[in-house]
């Protein structure tokens, strides 16, 4: 008996999933209003042709992404576009937030995040550090597409069934550009792309070229082809450092992640968790209102005296709780991050909201990462078109 003799026996059609609609249907997509602070975006290395290149599709997928907000570009390395001379042309705004820096690396960098810090430190206007673009599913895709360019994993999910072809590899390799805290965060990423391609991935730093060729050891005595898949955008490491890594190592590589859609909706993503921490807008609004209260007493004939800076600049003063209690909120909520501030920057306090949030307590300070597969909502007036 044919299906169309009897079409009520046929099997059913597994449909797409269910897509949710309205402000969360993409995350990445915000609606900003006029007056929304800048977003720098800071890259690692110096300005050179490649680094130029990758910067700028970033620079335009988060302008798709981010709508009304100014995009800048500052190099934490060189003379050219250098991110303290970016951040120095910021305008002062009157004590208002003239801008979020999103960094352009994956995970944690010591010596990247020194010097974002070091940067935001001697600029003028009040500025925010949004956190790294990883750990997030949609590094785990990226890294998926790089995979599948070079013939190292198939094109897209099929289920649960892996589709195994010659030239696919039988492990991965996560390659994080940074210490034992950015493998840690890769490893989130692994858990992902191994749920995607359904072989075993591990993770390792690409600044230790032996702790790449030890997990490379390790998946071999379960599978026969490893590759290694660079989780970074690319200007973190010098040219020619990754054909280096897989030459030493044996084993195949895939491209770095550059100029991926993904990478612009994650930077999108960090700039509105920046501006969606809790204490962000009161801050920004007691901001204004001091600055709008000499002016009032002055025309009252009372001219109070200028206040001394903190340290030679000024600072956000405390914000009152919701329970009215007037107390000051604490100094510091990095264990509710999971990282500490880079010794080098200012005094910050991270937010928690979902596991590593934070409310910033200081002029120019860190602010949180969304939660790994979690994109908080965006900020007072903000939403997705």
């Amino acid at each position: 008996m044919s299906a169309d003799q009897d079409s009520g026996a046929a099997l059913p059609v597994r449909t797409s999933r269910y897509r949710r609609i309205g402000r969360h249907s993409s995350p990445h997509q915000l609606s900003l209003p006029s007056d929304s602070p800048a977003l720098v975006i800071a890259v690692p290395g110096s300005a050179r042709p490649e680094s130029d290149e990758i910067a700028v599709s970033v620079a335009d997928m988060a302008a798709a992404s981010c709508h009304g907000a100014e995009i800048r570009i500052g190099y934490l390395r060189g003379n050219q576009d250098h991110l303290e001379d970016v951040l120095a042309d910021l305008p002062s705004r009157d004590g208002s937030l003239a801008g979020v820096v999103v960094p352009l690396y994956a995970f944690p960098n010591p010596e990247a995040d020194r010097a974002i810090s070091d940067a935001v430190a001697e600029a003028e206007a009040q500025l925010l550090i949004a956190d790294h673009l990883g750990p997030h599913p949609l590094l785990a895709e990226a890294l998926h597409a790089r995979l599948a360019d070079v013939g190292l994993a198939r094109a897209s999910r099929v289920g649960r069934i892996s589709i195994v072809t010659e030239q696919a590899a039988d492990g991965v390799i996560v390659g994080a550009v940074g210490g034992d805290e950015a493998v840690q965060a890769a490893e989130v990423v692994a858990v992902l792309l191994a749920s995607r391609l359904t072989t075993p991935v591990a993770a390792a730093s690409l600044n230790d070229p032996g702790s790449i060729k030890d997990a490379a050891a390790q998946l071999r005595r379960a599978v026969p082809r490893v590759a290694l898949a660079p989780c970074m955008v690319g200007p973190e490491l010098t040219p020619g450092t990754l054909e280096a890594i897989a030459a030493l190592t044996s084993t195949d590589c895939a491209a770095p992640l550059g100029g991926h859609p993904a990478v612009g909706q994650l930077v999108a993503i960090r700039y509105g968790a920046a501006l969606a921490a809790p204490g962000v807008a009161s801050m920004v609004a007691q901001a204004k209102g001091d600055s709008a209260a000499p002016a009032a007493r002055a025309r009252n004939g009372a001219v109070p005296p200028a206040p001394a800076p903190a340290a030679g600049r000024p600072v956000f003063p405390p914000v009152a709780p919701p329970d009215g209690t007037g107390a000051a909120p604490p100094p510091s909520a990095a264990a509710a991050d999971g990282r500490a501030a880079s010794p080098a920057a200012p005094p910050a306090a991270r937010s928690g909201a979902a596991a590593p949030e934070s409310v910033p307590a200081a002029r120019n300070v860190e602010a949180p990462a969304s939660h790994a597969g979690e994109t908080p909502a965006p900020p007072a007036g903000t939403g997705a078109p």
